[in-house]
């Protein structure tokens, strides 16, 4: 079973449990967090009781929790995965997000299974293929169009599976699961949860001839996701689950982002035909605003269609956004005006700005002084010495990225989040009775023996009555509407308002509980479907002889082992992109067509990333459009490697399976 056709389920993320928890409290319905080991963050794991208490706090609100187990396991960890995914079931956990198919091969609880965005869903034979399999909702590759996400969608049944997409954060370069760069040059794996992120280093970019066409460009770190304006788009399109990205992330970003989805979906909501997938509203204290976190600017990747402007390549920092310029510069301070002088500085806060050679140079205030109020002048004391800021000038343009005044209005309590309910006072034979009905139709109920003494003034009296069984604010309840159902006005002491009130409360929450529905765990479909091809490269990530047997078992003919077994020592290609440098350069020969004097002059011929020692070409195959970084293992890597199978033997693949016959 997926979500229903009609619900919406906004998918934050925690790297731990009191993130989770204010996920949960500013409007998150389901909440993805790592699990004791075994996720795609390497540094991100949680204890069992911390997983217990974010569990039993998101289920008050029918929120989802969602562990990843998302990384490829060798043979030796098999066991250990099937006994954490045990744990967290028995946990209360909701679900488990996997790479690894090998997993379905072993004993796992009942518990439903999502697949990770390292299965690289980019085809509707793929997502029909891990439907058919079992797995309940799958996460599709972050460069899909509005048609592609929709032929998809066509292919799947809305009744088995969810269809989830990332809607904001951080955008890796390469198709997720597809990219080796980090376990060839430092034996660090991104599939098993330790990328060094080389996507995010600078590179000389040379040509067939060795000349330079980019100097110390960040040309394979993207701007970072933001779906803002897409969400009815892709709604259509067929999505209904929308994941932000970010489980190193922290509290300021959780909450901002998870608000800022929470009230774009919500307008959604009530324009009528959809429903959130948990129960209750939020209310904020703050306005969202994306541009207030850690990005790289933004972009919508390829929604809309490939878009040129979609690299931060001049810097995988955050640049933050212009709020003035400098006017002077003196020996151990600048002054700045502001473009609206109204903005305020704070001491602490972030400034930067780019350098004559488009560097981002950043600001600490130690000190800021406003020294003309009405000009929005302000002197700016920074943390290091004014010699040390390269290219600080008058007339320099000045970004803030980081506002303390808005990291402390997120270090407080920031939301509200309460569920709806109907309140009915009713007289009987010895007393009152109260009963509480919530948005969800769950009902509890509290009876107190009570006199029935008439009231002697009406009008107060039936305005006591409502005032005491409206005070809410101590639960997570907000009551929509008290009817009273009294033969004549009558006096109730507030004492037995409250005890009424109370005890309905924690019958309700009893109700709740009881009549919590865990999700259920799909049935794969037999006899075993056919995987949609019958060979496997590398790039299929089998790491273990359980994977190996599902795919038998699912009609793939030959199968290799996964790159981290150290097998494929030549060039082979360490990264797929959507994500083109020619084309973001201006060097696509589809772009030259048409152009006079141009057309015919450009082809797509390989060019070579240079950092330092490190040497990558990247090739281009324009058919897909897509780019591969091309580059083999370092033997350093491989020597570590050896010495580690001599010191401790490891089981998985050290030779390739020989191919089954026919």
């Amino acid at each position: 079973m997926s979500l229903l056709p009609h619900q919406l389920e906004l998918l934050s993320p925690a790297r731990d449990a009191d993130i989770g928890i204010e996920a949960v409290n500013h409007g998150a319905d389901a909440v993805y967090i790592g699990g004791p080991a075994f996720g795609a963050r390497a540094t991100a794991g949680n204890d069992i009781r911390d997983l217990e208490r974010l569990i039993q706090h998101a289920h008050r609100f029918n929120s989802r929790i969602f562990i990843t187990l998302n990384t490829i396991l060798r043979d030796d960890e098999l066991e250990g995965a099937r006994q954490m995914a045990w744990q967290v079931y028995e946990a209360g956990a909701d679900a488990l997000i996997i790479q690894d198919m090998g997993l379905l091969e072993l004993d796992l609880p009942p518990i439903q299974l999502h697949a990770s965005t390292q299965t690289d869903i980019r085809t509707p034979e793929k997502a029909r293929f891990l439907q058919d399999v079992g797995l309940s909702q799958i996460v599709l590759a972050r460069e899909l169009d509005l048609a592609q996400i929709a032929a998809i969608r066509a292919a799947t049944d809305p009744a088995r599976t969810t269809i989830e997409f990332f809607i904001h954060g951080a955008l890796c370069v390469a198709y997720s699961g597809q990219c080796y760069i980090s376990h060839a040059h430092t034996g660090r794996s991104a599939n098993r949860g330790d990328c060094n992120q080389a996507c995010r280093l600078p590179y000389e970019v040379l040509d067939g001839q060795g000349r330079i066409i980019a100097h110390e460009k960040h040309v394979l770190s993207m701007k970072d996701n933001n779906q803002s304006g897409n969400l009815r788009a892709l709604i259509d399109a067929g999505v209904r689950s929308f994941k932000i990205e970010g489980r190193y992330k922290d509290m300021g970003y959780v909450k901002n982002i998870t608000a800022h989805y929470r009230h774009l979906l919500d307008e959604i909501v009530e324009e009528g035909g959809f429903a959130r997938s948990s129960s209750g509203r939020t209310a904020f204290s703050f306005t969202p605003d994306p541009d207030q976190n850690f990005n790289r600017e933004f972009t919508d990747y390829f929604v809309n269609g490939r878009q040129q402007d979609i690299g931060a390549f001049d810097t995988p920092k955050t640049p933050g956004r212009a709020i003035g310029w400098v006017t002077q510069v003196g020996d151990k301070w600048f002054e700045l005006e502001t473009s609206d002088h109204a903005t305020q500085l704070h001491n602490g806060d972030g400034l930067c700005y780019y350098d004559l050679q488009k560097e981002l140079v950043g600001v600490h205030i130690n000190r800021a002084e406003c020294v003309a109020p009405k000009k929005g002048i302000w002197r700016v004391f920074p943390k290091n010495e004014i010699t040390e800021f390269k290219d600080l000038r008058k007339g320099l343009e000045i970004n803030r990225n980081r506002d303390m005044d808005w990291v402390r209005t997120l270090e407080k309590k920031s939301s509200d989040r309460r569920i709806g309910l109907w309140a009915h006072l009713a007289e009987t034979a010895d007393g009152f009775a109260l009963t509480l009905t919530d948005e969800d139709g769950f009902v509890g109920s509290a009876s107190v023996i009570q006199p029935h003494q008439p009231a002697t003034d009406a009008v107060k009296a039936e305005a006591t009555l409502r005032d005491q069984l409206g005070r809410f604010g101590a639960t997570r309840f907000a009551v929509h509407a008290i009817a009273l159902q009294l033969s004549q006005p009558w006096f109730v002491p507030a004492s037995a308002l409250n005890q009424l009130r109370r005890d309905a409360v924690v019958a309700l929450e009893d109700a709740r509980t009881a009549g919590f529905v865990r999700l259920p765990r799909a049935v794969p479909v037999q006899p075993p479907v056919p995987f949609p091809e019958d060979t496997l490269t590398y790039l299929a990530n089998v790491f273990n002889h359980k994977a190996h047997d599902f795919y038998v078992k699912h009609g793939v003919k030959v199968i290799d082992a996964a790159y981290e077994s150290k097998e494929e020592e030549g060039e082979v290609s360490l990264m797929i992109t959507k994500h083109c440098v020619r084309f973001s350069m201006s060097l696509c020969p589809k772009q030259a067509k048409g152009v006079i004097g141009v057309k015919g002059t450009i082809k797509a011929e390989p060019l070579q990333l240079i950092n330092g020692k490190e040497k990558l070409t990247l090739r281009f195959d324009c058919k897909p459009c897509e780019m591969h970084v091309v580059g083999k293992m370092k033997k350093s890597v491989m020597n570590q490697h050896l010495k580690d199978m001599q010191a401790q033997p490891l089981q998985f693949y050290r030779t390739r399976p020989a191919p089954t016959s026919a």
